[in-house]
């Protein structure tokens, strides 16, 4: 497995725009310094404590994204220094990001995620929940957090017409949303949508970061 080699293929493959999330979670340390050292700065982990042990023993210039379910209690682990949390799935979960990153002293960017897939077992706003969260202005009260956009995961299928569709209209209701709640905001600007399988056709569809990982670092170990 050339990792370097395999990263190369998938950058080469992005228009400019859309970052490169590189999944590293279940691989162990020496194979993210393979991709680091070959200019990956973005890496893509799912457990809290996974990414602790991780962020402690590689560079501190690695940008770390949480892509995973975060469970509330875990959030603690991640505040001090996560760069971009992409799975935040309840308005009670964005509260704790909150609290958890006010202890901190910082302010963490954060996308909420929405279920556009078809299968029960993903996490996520309906896109009408996400609608009336934001037109709760709940959110707006939380001092260290800043939304920065969407996240979706479409079905797990090989029929792309639903893929496509599925990645379609999370980017309308990325364009919705933007327009009716953050016009003068341009930190919200990211629509996080496809993985090794389908990130060609999350990119037709506007997406802003690709969470790759089986394409770059093989099969996951679990």
């Amino acid at each position: 497995m050339d990792i370097a080699s395999n990263l190369k293929q998938v950058l080469a493959e992005l228009p400019e725009g859309v970052r490169l999330v590189a999944v590293s979670k279940f691989h162990p340390a020496e194979a993210i310094l393979e991709a680091y050292r070959a200019g990956q700065r973005i890496f893509g982990e799912s457990k809290a404590q996974e990414l602790q042990t991780k962020h402690e023993a590689l560079p501190g210039d690695i940008e770390w994204h949480f892509i995973g379910h975060l469970q509330t209690n875990k959030v603690k682990y991640i505040a001090p220094y996560v760069a971009l949390i992409h799975s935040i799935d309840s308005p009670h979960l964005l509260a704790e990001v909150d609290r958890q990153a006010a202890k901190a002293g910082r302010t963490v960017d954060c996308l909420l995620q929405v279920h556009i897939a078809r299968e029960e077992t993903k996490f996520g706003f309906s896109p009408d929940e996400c609608r009336q969260y934001l037109a709760s202005g709940e959110w707006q009260a939380l001092q260290h957090v800043r939304l920065c956009g969407l996240m979706g995961m479409a079905t797990n299928t090989d029929d792309m017409q639903q893929v496509r569709r599925e990645f379609d209209g999370l980017a309308a209701l990325f364009r919705e949303v933007k327009a009716a709640w953050f016009p003068q905001a341009p930190w919200f600007k990211e629509l996080s949508m496809g993985m090794s399988h389908d990130y060609h056709e999350a990119i037709a569809a506007g997406s802003t970061l690709v969470r790759v990982g089986s394409h770059i670092f093989g099969e996951r170990n679990y």
